[in-house]
């Protein structure tokens, strides 16, 4: 068994999102292909939200250190305030001292092969960086999506920081990951002279065990004297999946008579911002369709999802390289969805290539206005489109981990080949 450390902030009792199910699912494949996990994370008092229930996913035998971490905002802010230098390039980055240590340690007891570190959060990126500085070993960055755009991050500082630690992992790091081709293909533009096989792509997707009690995959039941419920699961970012228009939609089509409570019903599943997005509903007059619902342990959302009448996804145009990783779960469902986003991103292609969702630009709410009754209707005949399985399969999560495990050992032969590869010292000469 070769070792991989991965550097994640994300893990659980983490409960605001689903990036962690990437890591948890490399933790369960990755001793398939030869590699044993071990997680350097943060403690949970830095996360803004826990879920304990998660904790019973971290696989058998996965080792889990936990370094010290604040969130400078909760933690070392007074009267809502704090230094500047605490919050670069995050609010976490007391975790890089505190995880760098043990890492060393970590690197050197357990006799580590690879570093691999994963965004979103970039003391990460900054954390697996200096490791590899330190300690020599390969290092890999699971970038997922882009770390820097042109107006992202939005505050110039943060930005111009966040492009150093980019460029730091794009110059050190043996591989560079990512969930989207558009977004492989931008970092390779951005940086054209870096060898073309450290870009990677490797997907999100599903874990076909979390889906093993399905029986009825693909029916399309038609819905009579009840109202359609269609079901978003996870975070809605105000800018990323902005769904003022989508609201807007809704609103006109209550006005008009087109839509009413007795026949549909609009369930947004831990969506985060719920204050803000409570005051635009009432604003709207559509709190009797769409309602916030908070968080539930990841099975039982599945399960919801199932037995939803159709899904909805939300994806803006500033994230047109970026695909959720609901995507894949709610194509591996076998529910119609309905996707607000743009025709020319990563999401669209993805569902255009699985056949099974209604595409709608989400910044258009007069098409939202036209489409939406359509796609009821539809429902309401069970006469709407899946995804089929067959197109499916291929985002298991085992095969993306297998393909994680092959890189992984792609890097340490290479690594090794190197070594053996150095001169011998001339003969007479003492080795220096």
């Amino acid at each position: 068994m070769k070792t991989v450390l991965i550097v994640a902030f994300h893990f659980p009792p983490y409960g605001a999102g689903s990036g962690i199910l990437r890591i948890l699912k490399f933790c369960r494949f990755l001793p398939a292909g030869g590699w044993k996990p071990i997680i350097l994370t943060a403690d949970s008092r830095a996360y803004e939200r826990v879920d304990p229930t998660l904790s019973s996913q971290i696989p058998d035998g996965t080792e889990v250190v936990r370094a010290f971490a604040l969130d400078t905002q909760k933690h070392l802010a007074v009267r809502g305030r704090y230094f500047r230098f605490l919050a670069l390039p995050d609010r976490w980055v007391t975790w890089t001292l505190a995880a760098v240590a043990r890492g060393i340690r970590l690197v050197r007891k357990r006799d580590v092969d690879v570093i691999l570190s994963t965004y979103p959060i970039a003391s990460a990126i900054l954390t697996g960086w200096l490791l590899h500085a330190l300690t020599r070993k390969p290092w890999v960055v699971d970038f997922r999506d882009s770390m820097t755009e042109d107006e992202y991050p939005v505050d110039p500082l943060t930005r111009k920081v966040y492009r150093w630690i980019e460029r730091k992992a794009v110059k050190y790091a043996s591989r560079l990951i990512f969930t989207s081709r558009s977004a492989l293909n931008m970092y390779q533009s951005r940086y054209p002279w870096v060898a073309s096989h450290k870009f990677v792509l490797i997907p999100n997707g599903y874990d076909e065990e979390d889906f093993s009690w399905i029986t009825d995959r693909g029916q399309v039941l038609a819905v009579q004297n009840r109202p359609i419920r269609l079901l978003h699961l996870g975070l809605i970012y105000p800018s990323e999946r902005d769904p003022r228009p989508f609201f807007k939609a809704v609103s006109r089509l209550k006005k008009v008579g087109r839509v009413t409570a007795s026949d549909l019903r609009i369930d947004l599943r831990a969506s985060g911002s719920e204050s803000f997005y409570a005051e635009i509903l009432r604003e709207l007059d559509i709190e009797d369709l769409v309602f916030l619902l908070p968080a539930i342990p990841y099975p039982e959302a599945l399960r919801e999802a199932a037995l939803s009448d159709a899904l909805l996804l939300f994806q803006a145009a500033n994230c047109d390289h970026q695909i959720p990783a609901k995507a894949y779960e709610y194509l591996r469902l076998g529910r119609p969805i309905l996707a607000l986003t743009s025709h020319t991103g990563d999401t669209a292609a993805l569902l255009h290539e699985a056949a099974g969702a209604k595409i709608v630009d989400l910044a258009d709410e007069q098409a939202i206005f036209d489409a939406l009754p359509e796609f009821l209707a539809g429902i309401r005949n069970g006469d709407v489109p899946v995804a089929t399985l067959e197109r499916v399969q291929k985002y298991d999560r085992k095969n993306q981990s297998l393909a994680l495990t092959e890189i992984l050992s792609e890097i340490v032969s290479a690594a090794r080949g190197t070594l053996h590869n150095q001169p011998e010292p001339m003969a007479g000469l003492k080795s220096q």
